[in-house]
C-alpha cells in the first residue's frame, strides 16, 4: 500500500508577506497625505487572515485592521494620521502586518512598514533637490580629479605604446620600396608607396602628440 504524502506544514514566521508601499510619509501641510493606503497581496493558493499592529496606535486610525485575503487577491488597508503636531515631526513609527491561515492562530509571516510625519512637502522636495545637486557636484569633482590625474600621467611623457608605434613607423620608412631589386632585404619586407605614406602619416601624428605633452 502506498502511503499518502502529507503536505509539509508552513513554518511559523517564515512566510513572505507582500505589502506595498513599505514606507508611509505624511506631510503636515498637505491634508491629502494624511490618508494613506497599504495594499496587502496574497499570491498563494490558500486564503490568509491578517492583523495590523502599530507601535503608537493613538496617533493613527486603521480602517479594517483585521480581515482576510482570498487566494491570489489583494486588499487595501486605509491608515489615517490623526495627531498631526510639530512634536511628532521626524518620529519613526512602525506598523506590523501579521498573516496566518484562516484555520490557524499562529502567525505564518510578518512585515513591518515604517511611517514618518514631515512638516512640509515643499521643504522635503527642496531637501531632495539639494541632495541631488550635492551628489552631482561630488560626482563632477570626482571625474575632474580623475581627469586631472590622467592628464598629469599623460603629460609626464609618452606611453610605451606611443613609443612602440613610432619605432614601427620609422622602421617601415627605412624598409625598401617595392621594385627595388638591388636591396638585400627579403622581398616580403618590401613595402608599397601607399604603405609608407600611411606610416609617415602615423609618425607625424605621434610626433605632434609628443610635442604637445
Amino acid at each position: 500500500m502506498h502511503q499518502q504524502k502529507r503536505q509539509p506544514e508552513l513554518v511559523e514566521g517564515n512566510l513572505p508577506v507582500f505589502v506595498f508601499p513599505t514606507e508611509l510619509i505624511f506631510y503636515a501641510d498637505d491634508q491629502s497625505t494624511h490618508k494613506q493606503v497599504l495594499t496587502l497581496y496574497n499570491p498563494y493558493e490558500f486564503a490568509l487572515k491578517f492583523k495590523v499592529l502599530c507601535t503608537t496606535p493613538n496617533k493613527y486610525v486603521v480602517v479594517d485592521a483585521a480581515g482576510a485575503v482570498k487566494p491570489q487577491c489583494c486588499v487595501d488597508i486605509v491608515i489615517r494620521h490623526r495627531d498631526v503636531r510639530s512634536c511628532h515631526y521626524g518620529v519613526i513609527d512602525k506598523f506590523r502586518l501579521q498573516v496566518s491561515e484562516q484555520s490557524q492562530r499562529k502567525a505564518l509571516g510578518r512585515k513591518e512598514v515604517v511611517a514618518t510625519l514631515r512638516p512640509s512637502a515643499k521643504e522635503q522636495q527642496k531637501e531632495d533637490e539639494e541632495k541631488r545637486i550635492k551628489e552631482h557636484l561630488t560626482e563632477s569633482l570626482f571625474f575632474e580629479q580623475s581627469f586631472q590625474a590622467e592628464s598629469r600621467t599623460v603629460s609626464s611623457g609618452p606611453s610605451l605604446l606611443t613609443v612602440f608605434l613610432g619605432v614601427v613607423c620609422i622602421a617601415a620608412l627605412m624598409l625598401p620600396t617595392l621594385g627595388d631589386v638591388e636591396s638585400l632585404v627579403p622581398l616580403y619586407l618590401h613595402l608599397s608607396v601607399n604603405q609608407k605614406l600611411v606610416a609617415a602619416y602615423i609618425l607625424g601624428l605621434i610626433t605632434m602628440a609628443i610635442l604637445r605633452t
